[in-house]
């Protein structure tokens, strides 16, 4: 069995470590003997999404967002396919506001993907923190760091959990990130996989049924590190 990443314009959306989300994914499939590799595509890339298992849009500022903006518009077509088609997406911070509609910020309105029904507008001031969410697609708690000012609405869609300690979303609804079809979506940079080892295997498998069929299942590795890592994380914050 094989995967293959794609990594959507690292050179530009790639704060807090994001990239760090790749290797994870990467060893995760490696130490189960399965063949994985990754592409970086830069802006002026063509991209194959029928060629890719798993695509990572990471973070950016609003400047990066905007240089990324106009380039979005010529992929958007087949994103939405291939999203549609149940690809495997993980999304963070300024990323998971590009699946969107729009995010309307002080230096104006960046087009989104429209991959999702959901937009971002500027709050004010920044939600900064250490966030825990309590995600009905996993037993342990999903941890990370967030860090932005713009507030998203994702409408009817589900969320990737409810906010333990945090800000999430908007700051307001309790809520944090989003979920649709293999798409997930969320604030959390840290970067967010190698300390929520279910939310990586969570895409590793989805990826897997989606290419090779609902039989596949993944051998369970030593998660003890990362455990106690989330754990320790919880424990500080929560009281």
């Amino acid at each position: 069995m094989k995967l293959t990443i794609g990594h959507l314009y690292p050179d530009l959306l790639n704060l807090y470590g994001d990239r760090g989300n790749i290797q994870c994914l990467m060893k995760r499939c490696q130490w189960r003997g399965i063949q994985a590799e990754t592409i970086a595509y830069e802006l002026n890339d063509k991209i194959d999404f029928s060629a890719l298992d798993i695509v990572l849009l990471g973070g950016g500022s609003d400047r990066e967002q905007m240089l990324v903006c106009e380039k979005l518009k010529e992929i958007r077509k087949d994103f939405k396919d291939y999203v549609e088609d149940n690809g495997v997406v993980i999304a963070i911070c300024g990323g998971y506001q590009l699946l969107g509609n729009y995010y309307k910020t002080d230096q104006g309105t960046i087009t989104g993907l429209e991959l999702v029904d959901m937009y971002t507008e500027q709050g004010e001031g920044r939600l900064i923190s250490n966030i825990i969410l309590k995600s009905e697609l996993f037993e342990m708690p999903v941890v990370g760091f967030e860090n932005h000012g713009g507030r998203t609405y994702i409408n009817d869609n589900k969320p990737l959990g409810k906010v333990l300690y945090g800000s999430g979303n908007d700051g307001k609804t309790g809520y944090e990130g989003v979920v649709y079809k293999n798409v997930i979506g969320t604030y959390l940079h840290g970067p967010l996989l190698p300390k929520n080892p279910q939310l990586a295997d969570w895409l590793i498998s989805h990826a897997l049924k989606k290419k090779y069929g609902n039989d596949v299942e993944l051998i369970p590795l030593d998660d003890s590190q990362e455990k106690e890592a989330n754990a320790y994380i919880c424990g500080r914050f929560l009281k």
